[in-house]
């Protein structure tokens, strides 16, 4: 029982350590990499907080260096998904029943955690597992995470507190319950933030949850669940299935008790889940309520008035941070032609500078692309450009698997805006780049609207006022997190939600009270203090009384 209506303590946004030569932390960081590359572990399923080896096993490697294995991790199936499903429901009632003050000190206390103690853990475990960078790691794993655990009970604080009008006579309370049966969370590779916040968002507000992590990203799935457990999350509650997606996927959309899926990936994934709850949609006990961010094809559009030094920066960092392999990161760029000539040496000389290789070197500014899969993709791109007519490679151009999946950041140039690479979806380090008359804004911008089925984050480059606010409308739906003057990656939780529409997504807004309110299925109640003793109104009386 609470006894008080409790305030939580007011996030601020985690500093980004340095790393810089010298440092503490990257001393520390250093030291955990180097143990954590030196041992081979065996990763377990964990349902009802109890460690389960199904017996099937997978890989998890490094990207850079891919005959080095981190770990074997068991993958479950029918049986293991329907152990996991009658934990989330057992633990269900339990969890829901606490106070929210008691759900919300778990996930304060995680950040407190993580801040600490498991700082060097997770990030070191997305480094190995998932590629990336100190400075990447830091700013994914360590300090949006943090954020997403702080921000996110600040906001279902707020929601709570949003409660309807009464009358006189009447109190009318809201209840903000869970849903009714479980939520299945599907994370991908590329963010240990958004592994953390899909299964956690769902169980602050009192749902229980089955997790599935992408496979290529189980090695710091393994070491977040070891940090809610040490949180004091209880059994249960978040059950951490891993596997094919099929395998898993499919018992799971069959259950009556699904209840919702917090899903981050592929388009392609999201719209099979999506046609499969429909089939089954006469077997569920409620509406399961269905949030997904998806693909993305980002641009960068700049206007003639560009700053080009500014502009060149943004290509090169929204493109290259993590060799692309962002939800956000820009993938196609309209370029003026009378930028075009100030922009490209320096475009050029900045990508061809990129120093790239094993991560736990801390001098290079790129790692490897995820898998095989992704290496053939980025490489098939490339070949393409190579023997086309109407496309040139500006930058980059290599790649190599023999030790790693590595695929040096390339730039390709076309003369056609319709050309392939300029549509699809590749989610690696292959950026290309559109000359456009400079006389044509208004016509380049119907181009971008039109070209993708995506609509994810964009960005403007102008110092004309008028142009930006052409930008603005224009584009009004081609990116749910629009950039202006800056490059469309790096959304802050709290300042900037995440989440787009069209093909990228249902726009739920990570890092919002938007996304919450996803996960809680309101009930009104209406208290009438003094019940009414007469069927009759006033209206019924006779007029000549």
């Amino acid at each position: 029982m609470s006894l008080a209506i409790s305030k939580v303590p007011t996030p601020i946004n985690e500093p980004v350590q340095g790393y810089a030569p010298g440092s503490p932390e990257r001393a520390s960081l250093k030291a955990k990499l180097a143990q954590m590359s030196a041992g081979k572990i065996e990763i377990p399923l964990v349902i009802d907080g109890k460690d389960v080896r199904a017996g099937k096993f997978g890989q998890a490697v490094m990207p850079h260096r891919h005959a080095h294995e981190l770990a074997d991790f068991h993958q479950g199936g029918e049986a293991e998904v329907q152990m996991a499903i009658r934990a989330a429901l057992r633990a269900q009632k339990d969890w829901a029943n606490l106070p929210w003050e008691a759900r919300a000190s778990v996930f304060l206390k995680a950040a407190e955690l993580l801040q600490g103690p498991y700082r060097d853990v997770i990030n070191a475990a997305t480094m190995l597992g998932q590629g990336k960078t100190c400075h990447q790691a830091e700013i994914d794993s360590a300090c949006e995470l943090i954020d997403f655990f702080r921000f996110n009970v600040a906001f279902y604080e707020q929601l709570l507190r949003e409660q309807p009008q009464s009358s006189p006579g009447v109190w009318n309370r809201l209840e903000h319950r869970p849903l009714e049966g479980f939520v299945f969370a599907v994370s991908p590779f590329n963010f240990t933030s958004i592994a953390g916040n899909l299964p956690t968002a769902p169980a602050l507000c009192g749902n229980t949850v089955i997790w599935k992590p992408a496979s290529t990203a189980v090695y710091s799935a393994h070491f977040l669940m070891k940090l809610f457990k040490e949180a004091g999350l209880p059994d249960g509650v978040i059950n951490l299935v891993c596997g094919s997606g099929p395998a898993i996927g499919n018992p799971v959309l069959e259950n009556r008790h699904l209840a919702g899926i917090h899903f981050t990936g592929s388009t392609k994934v999201f719209h099979q889940m999506w046609r499969t709850v429909g089939d089954n949609i006469d077997k569920y006990i409620s509406y399961p309520r269905l949030v997904g961010e998806t693909g993305g094809k980002d641009f960068i559009v700049a206007h003639a008035s560009a700053d080009p030094v500014a502009l060149a920066t943004a290509i090169t960092r929204g493109a290259f941070e993590y060799q692309g392999q962002k939800c956000s990161a820009a993938s196609r760029v309209y370029v003026p032609s009378n930028l075009w000539p100030k922009v490209k040496d320096r475009l050029v000389a900045q990508v061809e500078s990129i120093k790239m290789g094993d991560v736990a070197d801390f001098s290079n500014f790129m790692g490897a692309v995820i898998d095989a899969a992704s290496f053939k993709t980025q490489k098939a791109a490339i070949d393409e450009a190579k023997t086309s007519s109407d496309a040139t490679i500006l930058a980059g151009g290599q790649y190599d698997d023999s030790i790693g999946y590595f695929v040096r950041p390339t730039v390709i140039v076309t003369t056609n805006p319709a050309y392939r690479t300029l549509c699809d979806e590749l989610f690696g380090p292959v950026l290309t780049l559109h000359v456009y008359d400079e006389t044509k804004w208004v016509e380049t911008l119907d181009i971008v609207d039109r070209t993708s089925p995506y609509a994810l984050t964009g960005a403007i480059f102008a110092q004309d006022r008028y142009a930006i606010q052409q930008g603005l409308e224009r584009l009004r739906n081609a990116a749910g997190n629009f950039y202006i003057n800056d490059k469309p990656t790096g959304a802050v939780v709290g300042q900037q939600p995440f989440g787009g529409a069209r093909g990228s997504g249902t726009n739920d807004k990570a890092g919002s009270i938007l996304n919450l309110l996803r996960w809680i299925s309101p009930r009104s109640i209406k208290e009438t203090f003094v019940p009414a003793t007469n069927y009759g109104y006033p209206f019924m009386e006779d007029e000549r009384s």
